[in-house]
This record gives C-alpha cells, sequence and structure tokens, in this order.
C-alpha cells in the first residue's frame, strides 16, 4: 500500500499540475502573452539552451509560471506522501528535459513511443509539432489534453478579438 500511495501521488500531481499549467498558464499566454512564444516559439530557439544561458529573469519567470502549479500543490501532497510528491516533481522535471531533446538529434525509441502513446505521455517529437506550431499539441506531459486545451484556446483568441473590436468601436 505504501508504495501505491508513492505513485498515485506522484501521478495525481503530475496529472493536476499539467492541467493548470496548460490551462491557467500556457494556453492563456499564447494568447494575451508574448514573452512565452518569444522564447518558446521563435525561429531556431533551443528552449533548454535559451532558459541556460540567458541573462533576461523574465525567461526564469516565464519557467517559473509554467511550474508554478506544481509547487501550488507541493503541501498538500507532501502531508499524503513525502515521496511520491518528490518523485512527481522529479518526474515531471525530467519530462521538461526529455521533451525538449531536439528531434533532429533523438528520435524516441518504437517501444518506448508505443508505451508513451498507450499512457498519453507526450514524446519529444509530439512536444516539437507544438513548437512548430503553437495551435497544436498541447499537454506538456499529457497528450489528453491537447484537445480541450485547442478549444479553450479558440474561445481564449475570440473573446481578445470581440475586447480589441469594442476597443476599436470605442476609441471611433
Amino acid at each position: 500500500m505504501f508504495v501505491v500511495k508513492i505513485f498515485l501521488v506522484a501521478l495525481f500531481l503530475l496529472l493536476i499540475a499539467d492541467f493548470l499549467s496548460t490551462f491557467l498558464y500556457h494556453v492563456p499566454e499564447h494568447v494575451f502573452g508574448k514573452f512565452h512564444t518569444i522564447v518558446h516559439h521563435g525561429t531556431n530557439r533551443s528552449f533548454v539552451r535559451y532558459a541556460l544561458i540567458t541573462k533576461n529573469p523574465l525567461v526564469l519567470f516565464n519557467g517559473f509560471l509554467g511550474v508554478l502549479p506544481y509547487f501550488l500543490f507541493i503541501p498538500w501532497f507532501w502531508s499524503i506522501s513525502p515521496l511520491g510528491t518528490v518523485l512527481g516533481l522529479v518526474l515531471g522535471e525530467l519530462h521538461v528535459l526529455w521533451r525538449h531533446l531536439s528531434t533532429n538529434k533523438w528520435q524516441t525509441p518504437k517501444p518506448i513511443l508505443n508505451l508513451c502513446n498507450c499512457l498519453c505521455i507526450t514524446t519529444p517529437e509530439r512536444h516539437w509539432l507544438h513548437h512548430q506550431n503553437a495551435d497544436l499539441a498541447y499537454g506538456d506531459i499529457f497528450t489528453f489534453y491537447d484537445r480541450p486545451a485547442r478549444s479553450w484556446l479558440s474561445f481564449l483568441w475570440s473573446i481578445k478579438r470581440k475586447y480589441e473590436q469594442s476597443i476599436e468601436t470605442f476609441k471611433a
């Protein structure tokens, strides 16, 4: 039961934090923000390289906003299972590093790719689809967040367009 609790806490931490990060930060940032798109989706941009060598504190702040949902749940999950919480955080960070491998230099081995597809886990190849087209392949860790995230993206774009139209009407 002890081991099951560890894995369940890690899984729930990843599920909840990926959901919140996707729907409350990542998708809205694509619509209302600019910095994430410049840092993460600029042409020939290596996210890992850029995050490590830049002196711009906004890059770190951008990364912090993406990871904030994970930190918010630490006290609650820690009270259930400290080891599960640490496991979830470590797996989340390892996944960030893995999904940002360059697809020019990396190809996920077929058995791992098949397992990831069965478990709805984002691979580097799938994540790079998002880098190439910011309207696709949402869900940093879990692929099943993609379709609802794209609907959320569409909804937020419609709100932004209506707001901009109302501003233009008001100015006229």
